[in-house]
């Protein structure tokens, strides 16, 4: 009877572990889908990853020692410096610390599940190779999705939907209003290294020597991407999400050989392109240049500057704790922090309450208003952090996982304006590339590795889980 009981017990463990696994691959594969349409999906599918994990975890692995999870990845570099970052987070939105807003308090304590749902991506539902190359499909399937939306908004004047060019003339891809620009840059760098590794495999798969197929067809093939990409972006005049993609090309052509001669053509091809802009769509050429010109020339003036400014008025204030979470939200308006810096902006009010905003447009200064100058030690550290397991060694889908990595080095760059962290659909978009980024790392050894051009297939390659 014992026996036949601990039998029946295993045997639902195991039927729970199977139907959270399914429930975890599904919910996966249709992130890229939710957070292109359906941001309330998107929530509901990150809540089941984070939560799903937690569950997993803890369930062991059955009657499968090959399904098993643990807590092992806790240890990781990245999730105690995130952990480490969300508590304090927590502390300073704590009232009689930050502002106390039971608002404030319940998103603090929420935000932990961005993490974990990379963490549940990284070392459970794209663990094995057959989900991982799914995935790099469905964020395929989804980048060609934006690039039809744009393409047909800027021969026919409107997208799919009906929406024409917003009212500044830049593309709004397949939204109402121009929101795509920003994730489309992100989501088009590992999609387009993984368009240059099939083209460099099919180069040497002609039986072409690698050196003459880069110089040949493969240096002109990755020179035509390269340059649709930019001019995609250009077309689109959405002037940060431009200039991101024009390092995240950069970042990719510094790890990836083949490439570099292809970012160099696509570099120079840069200025004809805003040029034809220029004539083809001058409502985005104006946005794209013109506006961006005279923001960066008078940038203590503009809006940016008077909020960059209204931040560190904040944080000198509240050096130690900041105000908590969404601070400067709720505490921008407030006429104590209306004044200006002599070494930044010296305007008397510093910009009043005509520029509150949700947020402080930069990751860093949002990180700073929140906790103070340890939250934005955290934050920083937690960006190195995943950075550093992102980081591309040789290994397999080399390429695709160098895209993987400037996808997340663009979106923490801390030299631009930026939406909120921990908002959804870019937030959802950021965090979801470093799941499989940081899935790609842990299980590289899974498939064979992808050499570079002028290096030996049989080098040995450093393989290394976690």
């Amino acid at each position: 009877m014992l026996g036949r009981g601990i039998t029946e017990t295993m045997t639902r463990t195991d039927r729970l572990i199977s139907a959270l696994d399914r429930l975890g691959i599904g919910m996966t594969l249709l992130m890229p889908v939710f957070l292109t349409h359906g941001r309330v999906f998107s929530e509901i599918a990150m809540d089941v990853l984070a939560i799903g994990l937690l569950i997993r975890s803890g369930l062991g692995s059955g009657h499968s020692t090959e399904a098993r999870i643990g807590w092992g990845w806790g240890r990781q570099f990245w999730v105690r410096v995130a952990l480490l970052w969300w508590v304090w987070q927590i502390v300073c939105s704590l009232p009689h610390i930050g502002l106390g807003s039971s608002q404030a308090l319940t998103q603090a304590c929420l935000a932990i599940r961005f993490p974990l749902m990379a963490a549940a991506m990284q070392v459970w539902t794209l663990r094995l190779p057959s989900v991982r190359g799914a995935m790099r499909w469905v964020l395929v399937i989804c980048c060609l999705y934006f690039v039809l939306q744009f393409v047909i908004q800027a021969v026919f004047g409107h997208n799919l939907f009906g929406y024409p060019r917003y009212i500044d003339g830049t593309l709004t891809g397949p939204y109402a209003h121009p929101r795509a620009a920003a994730p489309f840059s992100r989501l088009v760098l590992p999609v387009m290294m993984l368009g240059c590794a099939g083209l460099v495999a099919r180069s040497r798969s002609q039986g072409i020597p690698p050196a003459r197929a880069i110089r040949l067809q493969g240096f002109v093939a990755m020179s035509l991407l390269a340059i649709a990409v930019m001019a995609l972006m250009v077309l689109a005049g959405q002037r940060i999400p431009t200039v991101l993609t024009v390092l995240g090309i950069a970042v990719c052509a510094a790890f990836y050989r083949p490439m570099r001669p292809a970012a160099i053509v696509a570099a120079c091809s840069l200025p004809v392109l805003v040029l034809m802009v220029r004539f083809l769509a001058p409502q985005a050429f104006h946005h794209l240049v013109i506006l961006a010109a005279d923001q960066m020339t008078h940038f203590w003036q503009s809006q940016y500057g008077q909020v960059f400014t209204r931040a560190i008025i904040m944080a000198q204030y509240h050096p130690v704790t900041g105000l908590g979470y969404d601070a400067f939200r709720h505490a921008c308006s407030h006429p104590i922090y209306h004044h200006g810096l002599p070494w930044f902006n010296t305007e008397v009010d510093g910009g009043g309450r005509t520029i509150c905003v949700q947020h402080a447009h930069n990751h860093y200064l949002q990180a700073l208003t929140n906790a103070g100058v340890p939250g934005l030690f955290l934050f920083s550290g937690f960006v190195f952090a995943c950075l550093r397991a992102l980081w591309p060694w040789r290994g397999a889908h080399q390429a695709w996982r160098i895209g993987l990595f400037a996808a997340f080095f663009v979106q923490e760059w801390p030299l631009a304006s930026a939406s909120d962290f921990l908002n959804l659909p870019l937030g959802g978009w950021a965090f979801m590339l470093l799941g499989v980024g940081l899935a790609e790392a842990w299980h590289r050894i899974d498939d064979a590795p992808e050499p570079e051009a002028g290096t030996h297939a049989g080098s040995p390659i450093v393989l290394r889980q976690g």
